[in-house]
């Protein structure tokens, strides 16, 4: 029978340096010298071709216990010491879970939105109230009180999204601006009015400058003695404050709308940088809105006697807006549902526009 002393006294030495091993670096020292290729045990598995098939019968169910103790150590050894280094990370690393956590981005605001709230701030700060109606209008309110003929270019369906008819034969229609909530609010409410009315509306058209739903916001005041000086100042004052600069320089020119007489475009100076627009500096004119006093007529629509009443209207789209202060180039991309794009113009729902430290 061949001697197993010498494994013995092999197991016995391995195992204490294993015992003793700091860390894993140390452990796997030990591991290659006596597993490794070139490790005790290793060579002396070798020597096992050499031996008689009596030898063989006993040494090698010995070597392969001995290699299989000797790796069962090693494995639990590890455990411990992994176990010992994530304690004292543990110990030394603590989390004061009494902090908050940090914010998380949870989205954006959309440029419309932006400007909506942009502007809702503006002429809040001037005593306007935010008035709103439906989508979906009748002629009388999108067409007939606002003194549009018969055979105006904006009943044309080429302009114009028509419902079908009912079973009167009556055709509603999207609205074309949010012009009818202006009579709304003169149908249902008592002078004087004071009413912004921003709002998706709805035209035939698809560009880069247009597309087929938009947003506009108008603004209404109704009153005894209003006149053109003051929808001046309010406009003067609203793009100042909406471009964030001291130095305006308006010009009113003269132009046609059916709801208001005289009517004017309103254009301001400006100068492009980049792809964004700097009003209030360059020498290059910009049209911006439509204005002018409310028509008699529609006054006169609406249940009020225009010989007391008097009032100025202006109405601008959100997008245009939100293109030239903002430098976003194409206006269908406000459409796209790209969050890449959302990302790069969007805006933290946590900073709300206010006039104290700036709408944007």
């Amino acid at each position: 029978m061949t001697d197993t002393s010498n494994l013995d006294t092999l197991e016995r030495d391995v195992l204490s340096q294993i015992e003793a091993a700091g860390n894993e670096a140390g452990l796997d020292e030990i591991r290659v010298s006596a597993l490794g290729k070139k490790g005790s045990v290793s060579l002396m598995m070798r020597e096992l071709g050499k031996m008689s098939p009596e030898e063989r019968q006993v040494m090698g169910p010995a070597l392969n216990g001995l290699k299989t103790r000797l790796n069962d150590a090693i494995t639990a050894r590890k455990d411990t010491l992994e176990n010992a280094a994530l304690d004292a990370a543990l110990a030394s690393e603590t989390v004061d879970i009494s902090l908050p956590v940090r914010p998380q981005p949870q989205g954006s605001l959309h440029p419309i939105t932006q400007v909506m709230e942009e502007l809702a701030v503006i002429f809040a700060d001037m005593g306007f109230a935010v008035a709103e109606g439906p989508d979906v209008e009748d002629d009388f309110h999108n067409f007939t009180a606002l003194n549009f003929p018969e055979g105006h270019p904006a009943r044309d369906t080429q302009d114009t999204f028509f419902m079908q008819p009912d079973a009167d034969g009556n055709r509603k229609v999207l609205r074309t601006h949010t012009s009818p909530v202006q009579i709304r609010t003169m149908l249902e409410q008592e002078p004087p009015i004071r009413i912004i009315a921003p709002g998706r509306v709805y035209r035939c058209d698809w560009d880069q400058t247009h597309t087929p739903m938009f947003h506009q916001v108008e603004g209404l005041v109704i009153d005894k003695g209003t006149h053109m000086g003051h929808l001046k100042g309010v406009l003067l004052d609203f793009i100042a404050a909406f471009f964030e600069t001291d130095k305006v320089e308006a010009q009113f020119r003269p132009h046609h709308f059916p709801f208001t007489e005289p009517s004017a475009e309103m254009d301001v100076k400006y100068e492009r940088v980049g792809q964004a627009v700097k009003v209030g500096q360059g020498d290059k004119w910009m049209e911006i809105l439509g204005c002018g006093m409310v028509h008699p007529n529609v006054i006169r629509n609406c249940g009020l006697d225009p010989d007391e009443y008097q009032g100025f209207a202006f109405g601008m789209g959100v997008d245009r807006l939100a293109m030239l202060k903002y430098g976003a180039p194409d206006l269908r991309d406000f459409f796209n549902s790209d969050k890449r794009w959302l990302a790069h113009y969007g805006f933290s729902p946590l900073l709300q526009a206010n006039l104290a430290t700036g709408l944007s």
